[in-house]
């Protein structure tokens, strides 16, 4: 059994799932204590997505209000709105570019919005309630299939980012998402990688991972009826945490009501877990989900990963992609263990 003590030495740890290189830098072995302390001040300027700034947006696509609110009204509770400066476009003329024999590109088709996730500037997504989670989580799925409607969009990536440090230039509470007419490189080495696995296991490598994981109980940091959250053996970032879903499913968007229900309360207990233990980090939030037109896959697993900014991509990291973590995921587990859910 590899890498299930704490480690004295650095080792060198590969994906099972595309093969990716990371160097758990054990000498570094820093504790949660052992990093930089982000203390993020929350504004005090009036933020474009508190209830009664309503027109300082555009008008939303879709919102939770009651069924007596008027539309763009201040009275709701969730919001999602086309994003002010999107990096793609549905109006986009469609036609083929011209072929070229050396550089390949197409027109900036997609969608590209933004989930207000609570009328309260001061609210994270740690403060709101796992039933207000679970109607976040609930309009991903419905914005997902809205959007696959349209055969020119190939896959829906949905991100949050917390804090500025993690990327989030407006610190009030919201998540994004971005239909793409491609399914973007890194989801691509995933699939790549999971067909790979089942061709030869007959099996979906996440649903290995997660058998060994519970199996084995040393990077499982959450464990509920139909969700765990785990360490992933070769995590790139300290504390990365992975949430996956015990039966299989490969598109996100297929989820039951009970499903996204039982994810929301992972989802607050792990971030409650983070906060505790690294003291309300900032951090970067992404689903994992199989490409939008294509039917359901017996090898590819849909996922959530949970990544706090602790630590900078540097030099190295950049040139060589492969990232160093000072603390293994064995002791991450250890701490987060320690924090009841």
């Amino acid at each position: 059994m590899i890498g299930y003590v704490s480690l004295k030495m650095p080792e060198l740890r590969k994906d099972p799932v595309i093969g990716r290189w990371v160097i758990i830098s054990a000498e570094r072995g820093k504790r949660p204590s052992g990093y930089e302390q982000v203390v993020e001040s929350r504004t005090t300027d009036y933020s474009p997505f508190s209830a009664g700034n309503e027109a300082m947006t555009p008008p939303e696509i879709f919102a939770v209000r009651p069924d007596s609110s008027i539309s763009n009204s201040n009275d709701w509770s969730l919001r999602v709105i086309p994003n002010k400066y999107p990096a793609l476009v549905s109006d986009q003329v469609s036609a083929a570019y011209p072929k070229d024999d050396f550089y390949e590109a197409m027109p900036g088709i997609g969608a590209h919005e933004v989930v207000i996730e609570t009328p309260d500037e001061q609210a994270r997504l740690t403060d709101l309630s796992a039933s207000a989670l679970s109607d976040i989580l609930g309009v991903y799925r419905r914005r997902i299939l809205a959007l696959k409607k349209d055969s020119r969009l190939k896959y829906v990536m949905i991100w949050k980012n917390h804090g500025h440090k993690a990327g989030a230039s407006l610190s009030h509470a919201h998540s994004q998402l971005l239909a793409t007419p491609m399914v973007p490189g890194r989801v691509q080495q995933e699939l790549d990688g999971a067909k790979s696995y089942f061709r030869k296991a007959k099996t979906c490598i996440y649903c290995e991972i997660i058998r060994r994981e519970i199996r084995d109980n040393v990077r499982v940091v959450y464990e509920s009826e139909q969700f765990v959250a785990i360490q992933p053996f070769a995590a790139r970032f300290p504390f990365e945490t992975w949430i996956l879903p015990k039966v299989h499913r490969s598109h996100f968007e297929h989820c039951t009501d009970d499903e996204i229900t039982q994810l929301a309360i992972s989802i607050k207990a792990m971030l409650h877990k983070l906060d505790m233990v690294l003291e309300n980090p900032p951090y970067n939030f992404v689903l994992h989900t199989a490409p939008v037109q294509e039917a359901a896959m017996d090898h590819y697993h849909w996922h959530i990963e949970l990544m706090p900014k602790l630590t900078n991509i540097a030099g190295f990291e950049l040139g060589s992609g492969c990232h160093i973590n000072p603390t293994s995921p064995e002791d991450a587990a250890r701490y987060l263990r320690e924090i009841p859910a």
